[in-house]
């Protein structure tokens, strides 16, 4: 992967690029220090970027998985353009191995790949790209309309926690959980927004704290395991977090750490709110025992910034995400509206004419 620096300023929108006819990711792994871009020149390098954490979040590992279908189609056209479509499947293959649990990623490879289908016999680059760009617009328009609909939950002034980070750096801009309180914060309604550090990726403290301080949001930093002492402490009216797939019941896959929230939420009094487009909503899951849990290496975990943390010998557990069970979820707010005490059928009503 090629690491360059743009002559644009850097904002929490940089997440996912097309710039100058190329795909650039905004390497969230070095921020807040250093601002540069992954030049992902083919197909494999975008995969490579997915699975490395150069871009991260639901709604923007789709997005790069949408431009990366325009990468390869180049190519595999270039190649050979009478068997394109055909040669195009091994690499979107390669893309939806990048990360088992965002189901974003294998919905916007199943909708480039329908483009694909409905592409004519010329150059497919300029329909591909366009309906890229299509969704990433689309994307930004519904996150707006969320952090609406969320905000209208809220009623301040209150303070919150949100989990990991929600972003612009982690959607095609604004965000889902912190585009809700964006939107809090622009009607009066937010005291303080607490954010949880995530181990061990840091986002909340690299990423989140990055975005709110930017927007003069207050915020103020918290271990993970302080959440809970947080709310025993009072003032705090919801957690709000995003997801990277809800399963047709309710239930919802999140950061680890999400369901530790919950349950300290429901404890305390405290409403728990999780904010995420149709995209994220998997119909074909039943329920979160069905959601594929991704591990990642030891390491992680053992080590802070590359330096060993523990005893040599001792192993790590690192699952990325957990489930929270649908039954302490008090609200799901998509771009469509808000599913308060979200079940199955609540979930399948909402979901009903959605393609």
């Amino acid at each position: 992967m090629q690491e360059v620096k743009l002559d644009i300023p850097v904002t929490a929108d940089s997440a996912v690029l097309w710039r100058e006819d190329s795909l650039y990711l905004l390497d969230q792994r070095r921020l807040p220090a250093t601002e540069l871009f992954i030049h992902c020149r083919n197909v494999q390098e975008t995969a490579d970027a997915i699975r490395a954490m150069v871009v991260r979040g639901a709604p923007a590992i789709g997005l790069t998985a949408a431009y990366g279908v325009v990468v390869a189609a180049r190519a595999r056209f270039a190649e050979d353009a009478a068997n394109w479509r055909k040669a195009i499947e091994a690499d979107l293959d390669v893309l939806a191995a990048s990360r088992p649990t965002a189901v974003n990623l294998f919905w916007a490879i199943e909708h480039m790949r329908k483009r694909i289908a409905d592409s004519g016999d010329g150059d497919p680059v300029p329909g591909l790209l366009s309906e890229a760009i299509a969704l990433h617009e689309r994307d930004r328009t519904d996150n707006r309309r969320m952090g609406d609909f969320g905000a209208g939950l809220i009623h301040g002034p209150t303070s919150v926690i949100t989990h990991c980070n929600t972003g612009g750096l982690a959607t095609g801009g604004w965000g889902t959980a912190l585009g809700v309180i964006r939107s809090a914060h622009a009607a009066g309604k937010l005291d303080m927004v607490y954010a949880d550090e995530t181990r061990p990726w840091l986002q909340g403290a690299r990423l989140t704290a990055w975005e709110l301080a930017r927007d003069h949001i207050p915020v103020k930093l918290m271990a993970d395991s302080a959440a809970a002492a947080r709310m025993a402490g009072g003032g705090v009216g919801w957690v709000i977090v995003g997801s990277d797939r809800i399963a047709a019941n309710g239930d919802v896959a999140n950061k680890i750490g999400t369901y530790s929230l919950a349950v300290a939420a429901r404890y305390h009094g405290v409403k728990f709110m999780v904010a995420a487009p149709t995209s994220t909503i998997d119909m074909h899951t039943a329920d979160g025992a069905s959601i594929p849990i991704e591990e990642r290496a030891s390491s992680e975990v053992l080590e802070c910034l590359g330096q060993r943390i523990t005893a040599e010998g001792v192993g790590a557990w690192n699952p990325v995400f957990d489930v929270t069970p649908a039954s302490l979820v008090d609200a799901i707010v998509t771009e469509r509206g808000v599913i308060e005490k979200p079940d199955r059928e609540k979930i399948a009503a909402h979901m009903a004419g959605v393609a």
